[in-house]
């Protein structure tokens, strides 16, 4: 059953998802910090139980990650 918690937790992930868009001036260090971020905080999310310390965690290990991605050379 959907309850208002969860659906406002979906909103925000398309909310986010949506604004991803915004990566388009960024370097590629930037936009793949915020795409870590994002999924970061939302993996963080799902595997605590929706903890706002796991979310935020999460966020912030996936953004450091996105951006050591980000200055790789290939």
């Amino acid at each position: 059953m959907n309850t208002p918690v969860q659906i406002l937790k979906t909103v925000s992930i398309v909310a986010v998802m949506a604004s991803l868009t915004a990566c388009a001036g960024m370097s590629k260090s930037e936009s793949n910090a915020m795409i870590g971020a994002a999924a970061g905080g939302v993996a963080g999310s799902v595997l605590t139980g929706g903890s706002t310390v796991g979310t935020v965690g999460g966020a912030i290990v996936g953004g450091a990650i996105g951006n050591e991605m980000g200055k790789k050379k290939r």
